[in-house]
């Protein structure tokens, strides 16, 4: 199963040139990575990151991350995809940009279905 996360393009540039990362301001705070499944990740871009240009939607396999992801409630009691140390450019499956159209993020088509 594939997970989701979101990266400004700044955070995008920061874990391809390092590496690894522990995430945006609020995964640091939060002590995790946040990812969502692809029925939740729609939802996350319009919650968070409403208008914002040159995002990137990266996929990394859900089983891949082992026991460091955590399945916990959050967002109306949905259980969500936590990574519990620093992400690193091995776990990501793919990448692509996620533009936005009339102010709305395109999201690949097919999406539901490459999370399988």
């Amino acid at each position: 199963m594939l997970i989701f996360k979101i990266f400004t393009a700044d955070q995008w540039t920061t874990l391809r040139q390092a590496g690894s990362t522990d995430g945006a301001p609020i995964d640091i705070a939060d002590g995790y990575v946040h990812f969502s499944t692809a029925a939740q990740v729609e939802e996350t871009a319009a919650r968070y990151f409403t208008g914002a240009e040159g995002l990137m939607l990266v996929a990394v396999d859900a089983t891949a991350a082992g026991e460091a992801l955590k399945w916990e409630p959050s967002r109306g009691g949905a259980l969500f995809p936590h990574l519990y140390r620093r992400m690193t450019m091995q776990d990501v499956v793919w990448a692509q940009p996620l533009p936005l159209l009339d102010g709305a993020h395109q999201f690949p088509a097919g999406l539901e279905d490459a999370s399988q």
